[in-house]
């Protein structure tokens, strides 16, 4: 640890921007012949992804998009009871991309060690890793005063931590790569501001922190041709909000939205391809596409 008497005569580190000599950063121009290949071309996938938690409703659907617009490989990293609960959805995935490949890993997002094994292991088998897709969480509803520290830090730790380590992960494959990516957080409408009426402090806290996440790693990491950006989904309609316990608040969340309703999971992949495509995605880094029915407009 530093000694106070120390503080003054520290070396501030400084991070490196990109330029217009990087040809990891610079423009690229569309090469189809005719407006349909230019249409198809423009929001292409190419290369390998990684997407966490993806064996659940919207990780799922998140792999389907990506391999619909040309991913060559899907490498999903997930506990093992939600991999052996997914398996049909995810043998079904294969089935429909013949060409592509598909491969599970079983991972606790927040363990270092076993998150940058599974990223070595996915570089191997699938000849890289282009793409970082990070949908695993957990939701917590409890009072704040009700709450111990240890589900404050279940929630913090797989939310925000996981994240960060599986970013952290991916992003030195993509550096030893030398040929840039993408990596797209989940962060939420409740990152942006308070829900209603279920008290959520702490998920609310770890999807906040990934917004800045987001922005302090896209600074960080544009020089080597690596963007980062997030979606922040509000209510879907998935099992997670699902349920006669639960339909107080799907009232309440809908009354409270401009359209009317909550999400389709298949409404989140428009977003998750636009940051993920080399090409309509290249000059994206940084940003957050809320993804909501106007949820947050009030």
């Amino acid at each position: 640890m530093t000694e106070r008497k120390d503080l003054s005569s520290r070396v501030l580190p400084q991070m490196v921007l990109s330029d217009t000599s990087n040809p990891l950063t610079a423009p690229l121009q569309l090469s189809g012949s005719s407006p349909s290949e230019r249409a198809c071309q423009r929001f292409a996938i190419e290369g390998n992804a990684i997407v966490t938690g993806g064996s659940g409703v919207l990780g799922l659907a998140a792999c389907r998009a990506l391999l619909e617009h040309g991913a060559s490989g899907i490498s999903i990293f997930d506990v093992l009871a939600s991999i052996s609960s997914g398996k049909e959805a995810i043998t079904q995935i294969q089935v429909d991309f013949p060409k592509a490949k598909v491969i599970t890993k079983v991972v606790d997002v927040r363990v270092d060690a076993t998150v940058h094994a599974a990223v070595s292991e996915t570089a191997i088998e699938l000849g890289s890793v282009d793409i970082l897709l990070c949908f695993a969480g957990v939701v917590g509803t409890t009072h704040a005063v009700d709450m111990d520290v240890a589900e404050w830090k279940r929630v913090l730790d797989i939310n925000t931590t996981g994240s960060w380590i599986c970013a952290q992960a991916v992003a030195k494959q993509m550096i030893a790569q030398k040929k840039g990516g993408s990596i797209l957080f989940t962060a939420s409408i409740s990152g942006h501001r308070v829900n209603f009426p279920q008290p959520q402090v702490a998920y609310n806290v770890s999807k906040g922190a990934i917004v800045q996440l987001r922005c302090s790693l896209a600074a960080e990491w544009a020089q080597y041709g690596i963007r980062v950006n997030s979606i922040s989904p509000g209510y879907m309609d998935t099992i997670l909000n699902e349920g006669d316990g639960l339909a107080e608040g799907r009232r309440i969340w809908c009354e409270r939205n401009p359209m009317g309703r909550m999400g389709a999971p298949e409404e989140l992949t428009g977003a998750i391809v636009l940051l993920c495509s080399k090409f309509a995605g290249r000059y994206i880094t940084g940003a957050d596409i809320l993804v909501d029915g106007g949820q947050t407009i009030f």
